[in-house]
Order: structure tokens, then sequence, then C-alpha cells
């Protein structure tokens, strides 16, 4: 059973938090592109889709955790210190996407909607560097959950 909640928890990984993290690293150059040329249909149509694909592949990513605990706990690990820092940075790394990521997200694609009838002010630079910033620590926090899930400090299992 443990080999089936761990191919189950590698696969949710790959398959939702791989997408949510290129679409939410593309969506701050796209951003700037739609303010660069705001009548630009493209860019906006490309803004909606890593949008939709940050939101709906986070609400699948549900199933990492969940598995991951499956897995945790089919190999008796729950206690083990390396196992509750990596919760630790998945809880940050999914709050950091809900509360931050995809409000900013929705609230620049609302203003680059709101730009093709009347241009911006600057604000839209600032926004981007923003959001690029948070998407970098979002990304940064999967790839260290992931070092951890390899290295396993202190794993019997000897690889």
């Amino acid at each position: 059973m443990t080999k089936l909640f761990l191919s189950l928890h590698v696969l949710a990984v790959i398959l939702a938090i791989g997408p949510v993290t290129v679409a939410a690293s593309m969506f701050p150059r796209t951003l700037r592109t739609a303010h660069s040329g705001p009548s630009d249909g493209e860019a906006l149509t490309t803004l909606r889709m890593l949008h939709r694909i940050c939101r709906v592949y986070g609400v699948i990513g549900i199933a990492v955790p969940l598995f991951g605990l499956a897995t945790a706990s089919s190999l008796g690990v729950l206690g083990s210190p390396w196992l509750i820092t990596s919760m630790l940075l998945t809880a940050a790394a999914a709050g950091l996407l809900v509360l931050r990521i995809l409000p900013a997200q929705g609230a620049a694609l609302a203003a680059v909607q709101a730009s093709v009838q009347a241009p911006g002010s600057g604000a839209e630079a600032r926004a981007s560097a923003r959001l690029a910033m948070a998407t970098g620590v979002f990304n940064l926090l999967w790839a260290t959950v992931t070092v951890l899930m390899i290295i396993r400090p202190g794993s019997t299992t000897g690889a």
C-alpha cells in the first residue's frame, strides 16, 4: 500500500504542483507584456489562462499533502522532523498561493482588462514585480520541500 500512496503522491506533485509553478512563473512576464500593449488581446487571453491554471491545479494540489500524509503514515515517519518541516513549508506555499498570488493575479487581470479602456499609471510594474517576488518565494518553498523529500534527513530507508 505504501508504494501505491507514494506513487500517487509523486504523480500528484508532478501533475498538480508542476503546472501551478510554471503558470505562476509565467504570469508576471505576460502581465508586463499585456501592460506594454494594452490592446494586445493575446496577452490578455494568456493571462486569463495562466490564472485559471493556477486556480484549478491549486485545488487539485490538495491531493499532494493527502497522499503524502498517507505515505508517511504507512512508513511510520509522521513524527520525523524533516517531514514536519516539509508539511510546514507546504502549508506556507499553499497559504502564499491562496492568500497572495491568486488574489494578486485576479487584481492584475482586472487591471489589464480595465486598462484596455483607460491606460494605467505605472503601478502595474510594481504589481508585476511584487507578484514575481511572491511567485519566486512560492517556487523556492516547493524546491525546498522537494529536496527534503529526496534527502530525508534521518531516514531509515537508506536512500
